[in-house]
């Protein structure tokens, strides 16, 4: 078996360290990596330069790009062959909720996905005493209960409480939570005397109840949430196609 990891942090990100060491007694394993942190990039490919890759001492390749990019590159070209299962991790913060359309986590994963490969975009839920090893032995458990699976390409979005492993309570399927709408931008003055801007933090949890992916992190439970990317709103067809038969 061959995994293919990535992340958005950068390649020198613990996280991502963890889950190497986390995967290798598992499969063959290849990281591609941005060379710098891109968290908030989203699904963006890099269209206007040529991308740049290197590998660093530990093995790792880091590219000048994006993290769409990275698993891009290393599917299309740099690996050779296709590897079985794409991870992208274990990112530094929760990405839960409205988090995923920004998260550059999950658009690696999410590329892996568009790809035909199944992909997993793992995050650990907090940024103090983060508990990485918790969030290791939760991927080991899902690419062990994957080499077991019979389903084709998925793409799951594993967001696990930063507590020790023994204080979990096990696995929820969920769907994805809801936020308030972020705060206010922050303007500041540059040292040049110029207004310069600082976007807001994100917005409380709004629909955070049973079934969300927020309820269950927030009660000790991994959150696994299945994701597509058919972003077509189907009941909404008919209705926009009276705008023009009337």
């Amino acid at each position: 078996m061959r995994i293919l990891l990535s992340n958005d942090d950068g390649y020198f990100a613990p996280g991502l360290e963890y889950l190497a060491a986390a995967v290798a007694p598992l499969a063959e394993v290849e990281v591609v990596a941005p060379e710098r942190d891109h968290s908030g990039a989203s699904n963006s490919l890099t269209l206007d330069r040529p991308l740049r890759i290197r590998k660093a001492a530990n093995g790792f390749y880091f590219v000048n790009g994006t993290p769409t990019d990275c698993v891009h590159l290393a599917v299309t070209g740099l690996l050779g062959e296709m590897p079985d299962m794409v991870i992208s991790g274990i990112n530094n913060g929760a990405n839960m909720g409205d988090d995923t359309v920004y998260s550059g986590t999950v658009a690696a994963a999410t590329e892996g996905f568009l790809l035909g490969i199944p992909s997993i975009a793992v995050s650990l839920c907090g940024k103090e005493d983060q508990q990485f090893e918790t969030a290791s032995l939760v991927v080991q458990d899902l690419v062990k209960r994957h080499l077991h699976s019979s389903a084709d390409a998925w793409l799951l979005n594993v967001n696990v409480p930063n507590i020790p492993f023994s204080k979990l309570k096990g696995f929820q399927i969920t769907r994805l939570g809801r936020r308030h709408k972020a705060e206010a931008m922050i303007p500041m003055r540059s040292p040049r005397g110029e207004t310069v801007y600082w976007l807001g933090a994100a917005g409380p949890e709004a629909d955070a109840g049973e079934g969300t992916d927020f309820h269950a992190v927030n009660n000790c439970f991994v959150s696994i949430t299945p994701l597509q990317t058919d972003l077509t709103h189907h009941n909404e067809i008919q209705n926009v196609a009276t705008w023009f038969t009337k």
